[in-house]
């Protein structure tokens, strides 16, 4: 178990052989849309804390050809506005989430890195004192 104050360690859902609750939930693949209806790229993959079966960020990906030499970035959870229709709202600027702290997937691991991720959007991290989980209907 994770101690207070201190990240669990996230996975991709697809590495760890485990759903959602139901395919509804199961937003990998969905157009992720900026604030004014600009596209971010797609859903590609959905970072899980498997301690407390909450998903934290949304892998996003963005440019190549055919899958190849694609651009990722994560987006907390708490960024997002609404999922319907095969699509992902936020309320940042296309701008913005480019601007982000780079993907690495060396340093997903790194406590760190999530604490620049969740600074960056302006949020506090899951981990800290007072953190509430975005409600549901953030998905519907």
């Amino acid at each position: 178990m994770v101690e207070a104050n201190e990240p669990a360690m996230l996975v991709k859902l697809s590495e760890v052989g485990e759903t959602v609750a139901s395919t509804d939930e199961d937003i990998r693949g969905y157009h992720v849309k900026d604030r004014n209806g600009e596209d971010l790229g797609t859903v590609d993959d959905l970072l899980i804390d498997q301690d407390a079966r909450k998903v934290r960020f949304l892998v996003i990906a963005s440019g190549g050809f055919l899958g190849m030499g694609k651009d990722k970035s994560f987006l907390p959870v708490d960024a997002i506005t609404g999922i319907d229709n095969d699509e992902v709202r936020t309320d940042q600027t296309r701008e913005h989430v480019a601007g982000a702290p780079t993907y690495d997937p060396d340093l997903v691991d790194d406590n760190s890195y999530y604490s620049d991720v969740y600074g960056y959007y302006g949020f506090g991290p899951f981990w800290a004192y007072g953190y509430s989980y975005p409600p549901y209907p953030y998905y519907r």
